[in-house]
């Protein structure tokens, strides 16, 4: 940057942080009342595993520790069972499989489908006009994979669209603000909800090679802010979500099928993307091949390459979305560093035409939609760069 550019750049971090403070000011009483407590470690039900020392007959040794194996241990020990012996762990443990990074995929399925069904009967006991009832039942639908449930908090859960085990590309998304399991599949925002990009961006992978076996997982694994305040405009909960992010790639990379044809592209939405740049760093090339941030308040890195060497970095926002307004500071512990969709960060700018608003990304017919299939399809000679005046040239320099 030139030494205007600098002033300029201080300047507007100067203003973006006395309106963030001010934001924060006139919201106080209502923020405070709405801190999240994060929900860490490991999953709910693990005392009694750790307790079961011959959970499963004719199996050798102990069991894992799900807060200190690492998922590849973790893969390598349900290796050594059998189909029953696995069977029988998640009939005894299911909200310890489900949620094991590592355990096999269908498994883990089969041990969320009982944890939600024991979590259904629990709150139906305690209260039968519970909303929480309605949205255990939605994930129980037919058809429906769940890779991970954990109702402590607000709810937190992923979901695989298309068959993980057989995709020649994958992606996963984190979404941001205000997500967790009452919202996670809302109906009236089904493009803006977390399952509904999932499927949207799925059928447009579909859209864009019909011949490619994909799948998609939405991935909310972590305490999200509600709202806007101080949980939003700091890192603390990301902070908290990031050695959750970090096992649940290694989990995926333990047990990617056979056909996968590259580690999976992650997709990261709002707050989830200052989640990912704090995930990035640590990952290999074996776990993430793109990373791709959207509607991003910043990603708590000065430029693309503190993000680390595993991943090619891309970045999208449309015209409208509010969020361009917090971008680029970070003052006194609030906001969360420079703009991803500057030049001189250094990502990879694709184009967003026709989304709209900070919930539009994946709406059919935009730009943004089309680029990210495309960024996860790996098909780059496709993606459709931002104006080039604004974003610093060609965004496919170096891949096509």
């Amino acid at each position: 940057m030139s030494h205007t550019q600098v002033g300029r750049h201080r300047a507007r971090s100067l203003i973006t942080a006395a309106l963030m403070v001010t934001v924060m000011a006139g919201t106080v009483g209502w923020t405070v009342a709405h801190e999240q407590q994060p929900v860490t470690g490991p999953p709910p039900g693990t005392a009694a595993w750790r307790a079961d020392h011959s959970p499963v007959p004719g199996a050798a040794g102990r069991l894992p520790d799900p807060a200190t194996a690492s998922p590849a241990e973790i893969a390598r020990f349900f290796a050594g069972l059998t189909a029953s012996q696995q069977r029988t762990l998640a009939l005894r443990h299911p909200s310890v499989v489900g949620n094991l990074d590592g355990a096999p995929v269908a498994l883990r399925y089969t041990a969320n489908t009982l944890a939600i069904r024991a979590e259904r009967a629990k709150e139906r006991a305690a209260d039968p006009k519970s909303p929480l009832i309605d949205r255990y039942t939605r994930l129980l639908a037919p058809g429906r994979r769940i890779l991970a449930f954990d109702p402590r908090g607000r709810g937190q859960v992923a979901e695989v669209f298309g068959d993980l085990m057989a995709a020649q590309r994958t992606a996963v998304l984190v979404p941001g603000s205000d997500t967790d399991l009452s919202t996670f599949d809302r109906t009236d925002r089904p493009y803006g909800s977390a399952a509904g990009m999932a499927r949207s961006l799925r059928a447009q992978m579909g859209r864009e090679a019909p011949g490619v076996r994909t799948a998609v997982v939405v991935w909310v694994g972590y305490t999200t802010p509600l709202g806007l305040g101080p949980d939003a405009a700091t890192g603390r909960l990301a902070k908290a979500g990031v050695p959750r992010l970090d096992r649940f790639l290694a989990g995926l990379a333990a047990t990617a099928g056979e056909a996968a044809q590259a580690p999976p592209a992650v997709f990261c939405h709002s707050y989830g993307s200052v989640v990912c740049g704090l995930t990035a760093s640590r990952l290999d090339g074996a776990e993430i091949s793109d990373l791709v941030v959207f509607g991003s308040p910043g990603v708590r890195a000065d430029d693309a390459a503190d993000l680390g060497p595993a991943a090619r970095v891309w970045a999208a926002r449309d015209g409208s979305d509010w969020v361009r307004r917090v971008t680029g500071f970070d003052f006194l512990g609030l906001g969360h560093g420079e703009d991803p969709t500057d030049p001189s960060f250094g990502a990879r700018v694709v184009s967003a035409d026709r989304a709209h608003g900070h919930t539009g990304y994946f709406a059919p017919g935009t730009e943004s939609l089309r680029n990210f299939a495309r960024i996860a399809l790996g098909r780059y000679a496709a993606v459709s760069c931002a104006d080039s005046a604004d974003h610093g040239g060609d965004c496919r320099h170096g891949l096509v």
